[in-house]
């Protein structure tokens, strides 16, 4: 993708998104003209941007320069990060934030794999390179839900990863970097199984090591009250039909 020529540069600017267990700051690095921005990223909307990560000591973790690509996803819909979610509404292309994600709006007390400890807060630098029309989102709660009884049991969310892959026909070594990117990469939500499907692949034995890793991470982001069932209202991912 051509890299695209600085806009202009902003003054500071700091917005702040409360939430009682924290607040997702945003740093406005770099701004675009009103009349240069001919759209803003909104809901729904595919959005491609280039990031670098890091902890607030300034480790890096993860950036788009690493997998030699921008990275793309669909906003508003738990294909990222909470604090993602929040943070790259309202955004024109070329502009520049630095997003400062607490916990809880990121990995929260379970950290991910190596990279990112428990409760860490975590640091974004991105830039919008191009936002484009988002498809309509697969409502995936009734996708998983088989027994159509309006929750979600471990049983089905293994079924639908294992169905998932068996669908994309891939395979990949469990102990592969690739595999373990799965877990460890900030991008993927544990919830959308069938967006890492797409990415990297999963392990159809459902039996393995790697694949109740999986499981659990889903049930720990998702499973609120920690019953063992994931129900409607407890699920974040996408649930309901789209107009």
């Amino acid at each position: 993708m051509a890299k695209l020529t600085y806009l202009c540069i902003a003054c500071f600017f700091v917005a702040l998104v409360a939430s009682e267990e924290g607040e997702l700051k945003i740093d406005v690095l770099q701004t675009v003209e009103d009349d240069k921005c001919t759209r803003k990223s909104k809901r729904l909307d595919m959005l491609s941007m280039h990031y670098v990560g890091t902890l607030e000591d300034g480790t890096k973790f993860d950036s788009s320069a690493d997998h030699g690509q921008p990275f793309s996803f669909q906003l508003g819909i738990g294909q990222v990060i909470k604090g993602w979610d929040q943070g790259l509404l309202d955004m024109c292309i070329g502009e520049k934030r630095k997003l400062t994600i607490p916990s809880h709006l990121g990995y929260g007390d379970q950290g991910a794999g190596e990279k990112i400890p428990p409760k860490s807060t975590l640091i974004f630098e991105v830039e919008l390179l191009d936002v484009q029309d988002g498809p309509k989102p697969e409502n995936i709660f009734k996708k998983i839900d088989t027994d159509e009884d309006n929750k979600l049991s471990r049983e089905e969310i293994s079924d639908f990863i294992v169905k998932q892959t068996e669908q994309s026909g891939q395979k990949i070594d469990p102990s592969a970097k690739e595999h373990t990117d799965v877990v460890e990469n900030i991008f993927i939500s544990a919830h959308l199984v069938d967006l890492s499907r797409q990415t990297y692949g999963f392990p159809v034995d459902n039996k393995s090591e790697e694949h109740q890793k999986v499981v659990d991470g889903i049930f720990y982001w998702e499973d609120s009250d920690k019953d063992g069932i994931i129900t409607h209202d407890e699920f974040t991912g996408p649930k309901h039909d789209e107009l």
